[in-house]
């Protein structure tokens, strides 16, 4: 399958205001897409709008709450009054709650679920709709914003967990279907670890304390390259950032071992001891503040990954990685020949030093013999 360049795309970006969607959408516009952004924040998606059109972008934008199946056709009829359609849709928008399950109601589990779940549903069913009954030799692509809780769940925030549970199998079903029918379209899952967003400010929190990120802690950056990266070259699934490759595994693997890590460090991790918890309006139910790509994480940020830059690119991390051996291995060559001549020139002067007085004593005894002669 094919899919065009991204200076040629139409982009759908679901929670474009804040987070991982702002910093793709500024990216996507700065390599040439333009953009249909989608979130519920409508002056911050209007600043964002200014901002793309004074610099040179194409965008329109679309107030909206993805887990309302109507807002979500209105945001496909938006892209195709303003462009004729779209090649790349991105279900980005989330929320959280951060708590013990049994401590959170149950209008905060459903709400959650209607955001995470249902809003990937809906955008990725109405993408699926709109791209099918395109023609020509581009296919286009659906990019769902899983996480590297789609594979390993954790405490208090466990119906996160399950939401994007439900993601991996929503977003794995569809693209056999997708497959079977022989469509161009491309189904990607993303599955970022920790990210340095707002996330935790924007999530309802039911602690005493300030809700935090368990490390190691990503830059938005890292996701927003791998979301572009995906509109451009068809992935199944990718993990952004090699913690959260080494979780999911963990949990394959030695499930039980993950359990304990789980059970004994990952709470703590998750608050910010001696903060307590302020009161705020979070955005579960109602957006809050926009535009801003990261969040109060005051520990290291990794600005890269190179485990998911490695998985994008295994031809060149291949021949990195073949290029680097060799180039050991001639180092190896070399160092050993250099010590192989240093120990033959340290044996060649031992054995002329050995020599010399043994042609000095036969020259004594030849004159020796010569006077006695």
């Amino acid at each position: 399958m094919k899919l065009k360049k991204l200076k040629k795309q139409v982009l759908v970006i679901t929670g474009a205001s804040s987070g991982i969607g702002l910093v793709t959408a500024r990216m996507a516009a700065e390599r040439g897409a333009r953009l249909v952004l989608a979130a519920r924040n409508k002056d911050a998606l209007h600043k964002l709008a200014d901002e793309i059109a004074q610099k040179g972008g194409e965008c329109v934008y679309v107030v909206a709450d993805v887990g309302n199946e109507e807002d979500v056709r209105q945001i496909a009829r938006a892209a195709q009054e303003a462009f004729g359609g779209f090649d790349t849709w991105v279900n980005n928008a989330g929320v959280s709650v951060y708590g013990r399950m049994a401590d959170v109601s149950t209008e905060d589990h459903r709400r959650l679920f209607e955001t995470n779940f249902w809003g990937v549903v809906y955008g990725s069913l109405e993408a699926a709709r709109h791209l099918h009954r395109r023609d020509g030799k581009y296919g286009g692509a659906i990019i769902n914003i899983g996480s590297t809780l789609s594979d390993r769940a954790i405490p208090i925030q466990g119906m996160y967990s399950a939401s994007k549970h439900a993601v991996k199998g929503f977003t794995d079903a569809l693209r056999m279907e997708l497959e079977e029918r022989s469509a161009s379209i491309s189904v990607t899952l993303v599955k970022p670890g920790a990210i340095n967003t707002p996330y935790p400010q924007h999530a309802k929190n039911y602690m005493e304390q300030e809700p935090s990120l368990p490390p190691p802690i990503y830059a938005p950056e890292t996701v927003a390259e791998t979301i572009l990266h995906c509109a451009e070259k068809p992935e199944r699934d990718v993990f952004v950032g090699g913690g959260g490759k080494f979780i999911s595994a963990l949990g394959n693997y030695a499930p039980r071992v993950a359990d304990k890590i789980m059970a004994t460090s990952i709470f703590n991790s998750q608050q910010k001891s001696g903060k307590p918890a302020r009161r705020r309006q979070d955005a579960l139910h109602a957006p809050t503040f926009g535009l801003k790509e990261r969040g109060e994480y005051q520990g290291y940020v990794s600005e890269s990954s190179v485990y998911t830059q490695a998985s994008l690119h295994p031809v060149v991390a291949g021949a990195l990685l073949l290029s680097t051996g060799l180039l050991i291995a001639s180092l190896w060559r070399t160092t050993s020949k250099e010590d192989e001549t240093m120990r033959f020139a340290r044996n060649e002067s031992g054995m002329k030093q050995l020599d010399e007085p043994a042609i000095r004593v036969s020259d004594e005894k030849s004159a020796t013999a010569t006077r006695s002669v």
